[in-house]
């Protein structure tokens, strides 16, 4: 499954020298066993993100806003149309870009 979200990740425009990039696909592994997760992004996800790579939640929130931003600004905001399945009018948040990926590898995952 790593190697579908490294792709899926890549295909929207973020390149794996963000730190964000390494944060996001460890999140999304980790919702995938659990969509609980996806209920509390910000007190559950990011901090067994920040156990795994020995840092703190709000670095993982910041790293992944970053990804977010850049996809948004500089990556391919149409494929990102495409896996929510509507139009986006302002940029997502952490927690609504999660979801959207995590939608997307669910419904994909045949």
């Amino acid at each position: 499954m790593k190697k579908k979200i490294t792709k899926l990740l890549l295909s929207l425009g973020i390149r794996s020298t963000y730190q964000g990039f390494q944060y996001l696909c460890y999140g999304l592994e980790l919702c995938l066993e659990s969509e609980d997760y996806l209920l509390a992004v910000y007190k559950n996800l990011y901090v067994d993100i920040a156990i795994k790579f020995h840092t703190n939640r709000n670095n993982i929130e910041r790293c992944i806003r970053t990804v977010v931003s850049c996809c948004w600004e500089r990556g391919n905001r149409e494929r990102l149309m495409q896996l929510a399945g509507y139009e986006l009018k302002d940029r997502p948040t952490n927690g609504e870009f999660i979801d959207i990926l995590y939608q997307y590898l669910v419904l994909t995952e045949e």
